[in-house]
């Protein structure tokens, strides 16, 4: 299939139920396609805990070294198997990257690289059975095992890179403080492929010492979810590309008391909307998207399959930012996926996800989408 500007992306509940009833998948696209909807990519990182009143750490479990990890991924790749569209080349289903980085061991790493390679076993049984391929992204997520795209390809080099690869989140991308481009460069060279990419913006503060800026933060600092805070040690040196040393807390709220010095600008784990700027003085981090979205698409040939739109947690946004009803909400959707769509035909990207010639009218919004709701 062409690279990314297709279908649906959904965030899966565990599947085990609807994977072992072919009748009820059938059921489920037949629904999809009579409104126009289409699925090519599933978040299967979120197991039974996103939509608890609070998440934080339990959204990390079950983790890669357990069982019910494989047994969830694998199910929800059934699922996808069977609803795919039938000219789409293959799907992709996102997971966490491994766990939490507290109380990680070997013993469990070596649990996780045993799991890994029973998930591609159950890939490829997969493809032999449906006649469609599904592979897995692994997502890099600061404070986690796999907290960078340096550590990730450190952790998966010896993984079966046909079935295992990476999903890039421009957000994650940002808190880290990695260069899209560099660390794009470095995963062509390994050969660990870019599954699919997360459009998303990461909110940022470029003086937190300013007391209207620790005010407007203290905003986003909300209990439900982790909001992880990093800002660079320093404001410069090292070679153009690298990605600087940074400190970092696990929540915004404990940065704001004093986990972070404050000395350079904090990036914080808070997705807000593409196409909405915050209010000064806080802003986001819309560069690093775009700069994410040109190291995959600007070249002579896309390096991803699929792009989804992934500001997921609008109910965690502060009251006055965020949609007030279904109408509010479908409005928001549409116009971070109209943002998203202009991106991508500004890098050349047709409708039908093909590479234009000459100039072309913009398309009708088909990056996918994942919410959820206020």
């Amino acid at each position: 299939m062409p690279a990314g500007a297709r279908g649906g992306g959904r965030r899966a509940p565990p599947g085990g139920a609807l994977a072992a009833d072919p009748g009820a998948v059938a059921r489920l696209r037949r629904e999809l396609t009579a409104r126009g909807l289409e699925t090519v990519s599933l978040d299967g990182s979120r197991h039974r805990t996103f939509h608890a009143p609070v998440v934080r750490r339990a959204v990390y479990y079950p983790d890669w070294s357990e069982p019910a990890r494989l047994a969830h991924t694998l199910d929800l790749a059934r699922i996808l198997a069977r609803l795919l569209p039938d000219d789409a080349e293959r799907g992709s289903v996102s997971t966490l990257p491994l766990a939490w980085r507290t109380a990680w061991s070997r013993t469990r790493m070596a649990a996780a690289m045993r799991q890994l390679d029973a998930l591609a076993a159950g890939l490829r049984r997969i493809a032999a059975e449906t006649g469609r391929t599904v592979r897995v992204a692994v997502e890099p997520e600061p404070g986690c095992v796999a907290a960078t795209t340096g550590q990730a390809l450190e952790l998966l080099k010896d993984v079966d890179h046909d079935w295992i690869g990476l999903c890039l989140d421009a957000c994650h991308l940002a808190v880290a403080h990695e260069d899209p481009g560099s660390a794009v460069a470095r995963l062509r060279r390994s050969g660990l492929p870019v599954v699919k990419v997360q459009a998303s913006n990461a909110l940022q503060a470029e003086d937190p010492t300013d007391p209207r800026v620790r005010e407007a933060l203290a905003g986003f600092a909300e209990p439900r979810f982790l909001h992880q805070t990093t800002e660079a040690a320093s404001p410069g040196g090292g070679a153009p590309g690298d990605r600087p040393p940074s400190l970092g807390s696990d929540d915004l709220a404990t940065a704001l008391a004093g986990a972070l010095p404050g000395r350079t600008r904090w990036r914080i784990h808070h997705h807000v909307p593409l196409h909405d700027e915050p209010a000064p003085p806080l802003s986001s981090t819309r560069t690093v998207l775009t700069d994410t979205l040109r190291a995959l698409f600007a070249g002579d040939r896309a390096l991803t399959d699929h792009v989804e739109v992934e500001t997921a947690t609008w109910s965690a946004l502060p009251a006055h930012h965020r949609p007030t009803c279904e109408d509010s909400l479908a409005g928001a959707v549409a116009a971070e996926l109209a943002w998203t769509a202009g991106e991508l035909t500004g890098l050349g990207l047709t409708p039908d996800g093909g590479r234009r010639t000459t100039p072309a009218a913009p398309p009708s919004p088909t990056p996918t989408e994942r919410i959820s709701h206020p």
